[in-house]
């Protein structure tokens, strides 16, 4: 994960989930500055070493504010682990030092929203946000949560906002795509997709979307191009390879469409009422 971090998108493709990851440098604050790069995550270090640096610097500060940064990075770390539960304690503890201090907020919210508590989310990202009004992350994280409870026009005013804010965000240019194209603007779904690819070309998600926006213009050559390049980045990419199966049958090949959409069934047993939800029978 960026420090903005990774998300799973609604629609099955990794993308980003933007935890943000305080790099602040304490080592001004306290001596054991090998802990402090440790839970600071820096070079690369994995969950394990990044939770025992920050457990051994709450060890040995008391300063309110390192120890706030300590735990929401050992928050992060046990999050990135898929421990939501021990991520979201340490969160509370960092909000508990350090009131003010919006980031261990929005991860909490991105804790919560992993485990499926959107409403819980969505309040952590609410207070993020009255904190920090120019915060993309939290702007980002709760259109997701709105778009996971199928609440699309929260969930484009909220990815507006991210892009206004901070148009470098790259993953929203895609997220924001999907959204519009299930809710059917699809010229501007386009202009987005074609610009998540243009700034991340190697990402299978917005291949993947800007298929399905093909799809439901009915372009199904175009449809399958894109499908064809997701897969190619993700060959188990259950979406693409519906896509790619529906728009097959579409173009009058019933037997390479039927593979791809039997493949895709493997994987995803209920993609089929997805696509069904997109207005694609």
């Amino acid at each position: 994960m960026r420090c903005d971090a990774s998300r799973t998108i609604a629609h099955g493709v990794a993308s980003t989930l933007i935890l943000m990851l305080l790099v602040t440098c304490v080592a001004a604050q306290t001596p054991r500055l090998s802990n402090v790069d440790l839970c600071n995550g820096r070079n690369r270090t994995s969950a394990q070493p990044q939770i025992i640096g920050c457990t051994e610097l709450i060890k040995s500060v008391d300063n309110p504010k390192v120890l706030a940064i300590a735990h929401n990075n050992r928050g992060n770390a046990l999050t990135g682990m898929g421990d939501y539960d021990l991520a979201i304690k340490d969160y509370t503890e960092s909000i508990k030092l350090n009131p003010d201090y919006a980031k261990p907020l929005n991860n909490r919210g991105v804790a919560y929203q992993k485990k499926g508590d959107y409403d819980r989310a969505i309040e952590d990202f609410d207070a993020a946000i009255k904190l920090d009004p120019e915060y993309a992350s939290a702007f980002a994280n709760r259109a997701e949560t709105y778009q996971k409870k199928r609440d699309y026009p929260r969930a484009l005013k909220d990815f507006d906002e991210a892009i206004r804010l901070q148009p470098a965000l790259k993953v929203v240019w895609n997220e924001r795509c999907w959204t519009r194209a299930i809710t059917g603007d699809l010229q501007a779904a386009l202009a987005d997709c074609n610009e998540a690819i243009r700034m991340e070309p190697n990402v299978a998600a917005a291949f993947d979307s800007r298929g399905l926006t093909y799809l439901k213009l009915g372009k199904w050559e175009s449809a399958i191009a894109d499908f064809n390049s997701a897969l190619r980045l993700d060959p188990k990419l259950p979406n693409a390879r519906y896509g790619r199966g529906f728009a097959k049958l579409k173009r009058g090949d019933p037997a390479g469409g039927n593979a791809d959409i039997a493949a895709a069934k493997t994987v995803e047993p209920n993609i089929e009422g997805e696509f069904a939800r997109y207005g694609l029978h």
